[in-house]
């Protein structure tokens, strides 16, 4: 017979053991409940923090894009340093001049003393800088009043103002050439401007007297400048991009409008399609080549979009997927593809064969168009594409380049200039920077000294040029 007092404490036991199981069961539930808000509510932060990511990217994407090299496009295979096998070799050449002629004697053997046979002369040619003074000129100048023209003066090619007294002690058309060259051409910032000029040449300057010297060589050349910005709106073709820019603050905005024989630049607070249409003109004939930036849209004239910033979108687009295999897309690089191998052999091929191949890529272009996409990154793509218009093949019509690689070159000189000197700090500083570096990037594309320019410009005698 079973005890029926140890059925009953093994029926409490197994009781009791059920109410701490079901309480920890509870427990677990309430756990994972908590678990599971919590998870949804990081899941929704980091949804949150990569959006935030993206238009990061994006920002600075568009203030140095020509210069951010991206994880997503594949990087170049290391190059060996120096030119390819078989070229030239270069070296300095003789100089043009001789000023001095010098010559060591070998009478004995330096170290012992003793007699030297078959001696042969070695020539060498060496360079070096002298010492350089400032040539100082009292000029004494005359004024007076002539009956019919009222107050004359007397000037000379060296004066650069006519200013006297404390203003009196100036800088002749050369300095202030170099001046110009080293702070705007080279990008050397004010103090460092003026260091080199008092180390290497003697001459003493502040910071603020060189910014108010460049000012006025600024308003000099303002002429020439405003010449400048109608050839722009003359041109056949012109590439332009846009960058962030500082004048006090963020907020404001660096132009260019470039081709191969000129570069103009120009700050303006705006980021928007008055901009561009101010620069080329509400008439502009040409063609003009940029990015998809909105603010092109604007301009009613023919144009060309950039491949390679197609096809940064389009990696850009992979990534969107679930897995970035996507067949769509493959046919969308291969077209760009296509089409930028076309454009080198534009000059190469037949008219006609040309016709026909670029009718082929038209071709190909609508029916990638027209088909149907699931995949977010296929759709965003697509999107954008459409966005074009008429304007996808631009190249393959016009006498342009495939990319707005040239207006991103010209860029980028502004950008390390903005990383050093964090631009402008006056609306007056922005307008002398825009005009001096304007003026010199466009002369060394023509093949020009910018110093030479300066020196016919500056002088109060213009077009003399100052010994």
């Amino acid at each position: 017979m079973v005890d029926s007092s140890g059925w009953s404490e093994a029926v409490e036991r197994l009781r009791r053991e059920k109410e701490a199981l079901a309480e920890i069961n509870s427990r677990l539930e309430a756990e994972k409940l908590g678990l599971e808000r919590e998870n949804a509510k990081l899941k929704k932060e980091l949804e949150q923090a990569q959006e935030r990511i993206d238009e990061l990217e994006r920002t600075v994407a568009r203030q140095a894009a020509p210069f951010r090299r991206r994880e997503s496009l594949k990087v170049a295979e290391k190059k060996r340093p120096g030119r390819k096998a078989g070229h030239p070799g270069v070296r300095r050449p003789r100089p043009p001049h001789v000023d001095h002629e010098e010559e060591v004697p070998l009478p004995a053997c330096p170290r012992c003393g003793g007699a030297v046979h078959d001696r042969a002369p070695l020539t060498q040619y060496i360079e070096e800088l002298p010492r350089v003074r400032p040539v100082v000129t009292r000029l004494t100048t005359w004024k007076g009043i002539c009956p019919q023209c009222g107050e004359v003066h007397s000037t000379h090619p060296l004066q650069v103002s006519q200013a006297q007294g404390a203003a009196g002690v100036q800088l002749g058309p050369r300095a202030v050439a170099w001046a110009t060259l080293l702070n705007k051409q080279f990008g050397i910032p004010m103090r460092k401007t003026c260091s080199i000029l008092r180390q290497g040449f003697g001459l003493k300057l502040t910071a603020g007297g060189l910014a108010q010297m460049l000012h006025r060589v600024a308003d000099k050349l303002r002429p020439q400048y405003e010449a400048l910005r109608e050839q722009v709106r003359q041109s056949d073709a012109n590439y332009m991009d846009e960058t962030s820019w500082y004048v006090s603050d963020p907020h404001w905005v660096l132009w260019v409008c470039t081709a191969p024989l000129y570069t103009l630049y120009h700050v303006d607070p705006s980021h928007g399609g008055p901009v561009a249409e101010k620069l080329l003109g509400p008439e502009y004939a040409g063609v003009l080549v940029t990015d998809c930036h909105a603010a092109y849209r604007r301009l009613k004239c023919r144009k060309h979009k950039c491949i390679a910033h197609h096809l940064r979108a389009l990696h850009k687009s992979r990534g969107k997927n679930p897995t970035e295999a996507s067949p769509y897309l493959d046919a969308w690089e291969q077209l760009w593809q296509e089409v930028i191998e076309l454009r080198r052999q534009r000059d190469a091929l037949p008219a006609e064969t040309f016709a026909q191949r670029r009718a082929a890529l038209e071709a190909t272009w609508d029916k990638l168009l027209a088909r149907p996409v699931t995949q977010p990154g296929d759709h965003y793509f697509l999107g954008r594409m459409r966005n074009l218009g008429g304007h996808h093949f631009g190249c393959l019509y016009f006498d342009v380049e495939a990319t707005n690689n040239r207006a991103e070159r010209a860029i980028r000189p502004a950008v390390i200039a903005r990383k050093v000197s964090c631009g402008n700090r006056t609306q007056r500083g922005a307008s002398t920077w825009q005009i001096l570096v304007s003026l010199a990037t466009t002369a060394q594309q023509c093949g020009r000294e910018f110093f030479d320019d300066l020196q016919t410009t500056i002088p109060l005698m213009a077009g003399v040029p100052a010994g």
